[in-house]
């Protein structure tokens, strides 16, 4: 198995690859779309609650050939390899998410964003089939010795907020977007996916890309007045039973799928690791389970991350390791030292 890193597009510069390398990573992973700064909250009537007028306005545009392969240079000249995209932008694929009017134009698009991305040599995209994206986490200082995490304490203003029409993901999107919103229910979400899969799949194989799909953060079976797909472990199995293929596989999140209320961590681990289907994992810890678990630092948590790896290598997983994120540090530098004690924690326990 290979110790990767994950980096917003905003921090490809040399000081943050050259972190990134310093702490032993080998592979990188870019989640694309994040010209988005602040938090989500309206009120139902669509309009922004005081200055909090969402993560942004979702933008939807398509990755160039020559602006993939720019991004491919940087991180390469750093003797590293970007090993995955994460996400696509909310207005790439609104209409699909929701079966809009778009949808048939959108599917498209995403045709044409993967086999850019193949075209490049980006083996793996990541993506969250999910209509509201991650939402309701709090922060607090609830990990070890008071420090800053995320997590969540039962159901919060914004978890029961009705998603606004204006928009998917937390983000600004288009109204128009809404097709069967109001009454959406978890198997037309279902029924979404399975278009999304039949017709994107195939254009993955032809390209030599993997879709790798994330599990629901928060696991809950509805968020913000809408269904959430992939909420317990045995979920992620109706997905790949879609369409069955080398390219439909999962972008695993150890920490959400502990979250889930039922099924076992350990059980579902070997099981999709032992099937080849797990090309990255989002490796954290957390205590607890929706609604009420923490996020905290790798080796104090719920999971006994030793006998996750140790799954991993009796499987032969030859995919990527990389801490998603984790609680920040008390010190001038809370996210880089949080990270490095992760990334330290994780390597540590490939190379035992």
């Amino acid at each position: 198995m290979k110790l990767g890193f994950g980096l917003y597009r905003h921090m490809l510069d040399d000081e943050h690859l050259r972190f990134a390398k310093q702490l032993g990573a080998t592979h990188i992973v870019v989640h694309m779309c994040d010209y988005f700064n602040k938090q989500a909250q309206f009120s139902n009537n669509d309009q922004p609650i005081g200055d909090k007028s969402g993560w942004g306005l979702a933008r939807g545009d398509i990755w160039t050939v020559e602006e993939l392969s720019a991004v491919k240079a940087k991180i390469e000249s750093h003797g590293l390899c970007w090993y995955a995209i994460e996400n696509f932008d909310p207005k790439h694929w609104d209409h699909i998410l929701f079966g809009g009017s778009k949808r048939a134009e959108q599917i498209e698009t995403i045709k044409h964003i993967i086999r850019n991305v193949g075209e490049i040599g980006v083996p793996v995209f990541g993506y969250n089939f999910s209509l509201t994206g991650v939402t309701g986490r709090v922060i607090t200082n609830d990990a070890r010795g008071g420090a800053q995490t995320v997590g969540m304490d039962g159901t919060n203003e914004i978890l029961e907020c009705p998603l606004p029409n204006s928009m998917a993901w937390n983000m600004v999107v288009d109204p128009a977007a809404t097709g069967i919103r109001p009454a959406m229910t978890t198997e037309q979400l279902w029924e979404n996916l399975a278009l999304f899969l039949n017709e994107i799949i195939p254009v993955a194989e032809s390209a030599g890309v993997t879709m790798a799909a994330h599990p629901d953060d928060p696991p809950l079976e509805v968020v913000r007045g809408l269904p959430k797909l992939v909420n317990q472990p045995e979920k992620y199995q109706r997905l790949l039973d879609l369409y069955p293929s080398a390219a439909n596989a999962l972008e695993y999140c150890l920490g959400t799928i502990a979250e889930m209320t039922n099924g076992d961590v350990y059980q579902a681990t070997e099981h999709y690791v032992s099937l080849g289907k797990v090309p990255y994992i989002h490796l954290r810890n957390v205590t607890g389970k929706v609604p009420h678990y923490k996020e905290v630092f790798i080796d104090e948590g719920d999971i006994d991350i030793k006998r996750i790896v140790q799954i991993l290598k009796d499987n032969k997983f030859e995919g990527v390791l990389i801490p998603d994120h984790t609680p920040q540090v008390s010190c001038p530098a809370p996210w880089h030292a949080g990270m490095a004690y992760a990334m330290g924690y994780i390597n540590s326990l490939i190379k035992e």
